[in-house]
């Protein structure tokens, strides 16, 4: 029997990915945002493409804001956009 993949929508282009292939943002349980690479992080997660276009749009349209419903820091979006830049 095939072991079934879950599949997590990214916030930038609103597409169903294998969830090993997106990057995960997570909100704490003491609303702090982190970048979980491991993606076993507890708390609340948004997935985004580990593309440039994926990205801008989320920024732009803050999709990311809309997915935790609150504000996020503009640290989260420069980390974010600097391992998304760096791997291509």
């Amino acid at each position: 029997m095939n072991k079934k993949i879950p599949q997590r929508m990214c916030v930038g282009c609103q597409t169903m990915h294998n969830k090993r292939e997106l990057l995960r943002i997570v909100k704490t349980p003491e609303n702090k945002f982190l970048i979980d690479t491991s993606g076993k992080k507890a708390g609340r997660g948004a997935y985004i493409c580990n593309d440039k276009e994926c990205f801008s749009k989320a920024y732009k349209e803050k999709r990311l804001e809309k997915s935790f419903k609150m504000q996020i820091s503009q640290d989260i979006y420069d980390d974010l956009q600097s391992r998304i830049f760096s791997n291509e």
